[in-house]
């Protein structure tokens, strides 16, 4: 999809320690976390928790309980961060315990027996590419928190995490088929609400 363009450098995140930092590199950083450094901890969470509460609310799509998300995910990381070995990038290691930290609440609170049913949202044409290259990556990301639970889910994992459907169904304990669906839909979907900012233009 070409809207694909416009987001997926936004997931470029990488840990570097700040100017005044007293930490040399991202290692010595990490190590000082592990070692429960509240500088550190206080260092890493900076630089993490803006990225981080972007990530949480395109699953969660409420600002607010992104926050709170995001926290409880910070509880998590600082716990688990001794069990990092370096293999593969930190910013990748920590991102996936954020979108867990969010599924889980999505499960716990089952979210996606409220989502919109696929078959209220009917296929529509295609966006045209000028708009979709045209739109801000921020208001793309706030029509991305609009979608209905169960297409927000299913988009959030394939085209930001690269998932499988085999892979989403496990996660959301659902079809394969279901998956593919949700995903089709959602895309009409998000083509729908683009079609609507392009005639406003």
């Amino acid at each position: 999809m070409q809207q694909n363009r416009v987001i997926l450098h936004l997931l470029n995140v990488k840990i570097m320690p700040g100017k005044n930092s007293r930490y040399k590199n991202e290692a010595e950083l990490i190590a000082a976390c592990a070692k429960q450094r509240s500088d550190a901890q206080r260092e890493v969470y900076e630089m993490l928790a803006p990225k981080m509460i972007a990530v949480c609310r395109r699953y969660v799509g409420d600002l607010e309980l992104a926050k709170d998300v995001v926290q409880e995910g910070f509880v998590t990381l600082f716990d688990k961060i001794g069990s990092y070995k370096g293999e593969g990038s930190f910013d990748g290691w920590a991102r996936r315990i954020f979108i867990n930290t969010a599924l889980m609440y999505i499960r716990k609170n089952d979210v996606l027996r409220y989502s919109e049913e696929i078959e209220t949202v009917v296929p529509t044409t295609a966006a045209s590419g000028n708009v979709i290259d045209n739109l801000q990556a921020a208001d793309l990301m706030k029509l991305i928190g609009e979608m209905p639970t169960g297409f927000r889910m299913v988009f959030n994992l394939s085209v930001f995490e690269g998932c499988t459907h085999q892979e989403i169904a496990k996660i959301l304990n659902i079809s394969e088929g279901t998956s593919r669906s949700q995903l089709n839909r959602g895309r009409f979907w998000l083509q729908e609400r683009i079609k609507k900012l392009d005639n406003k233009q």
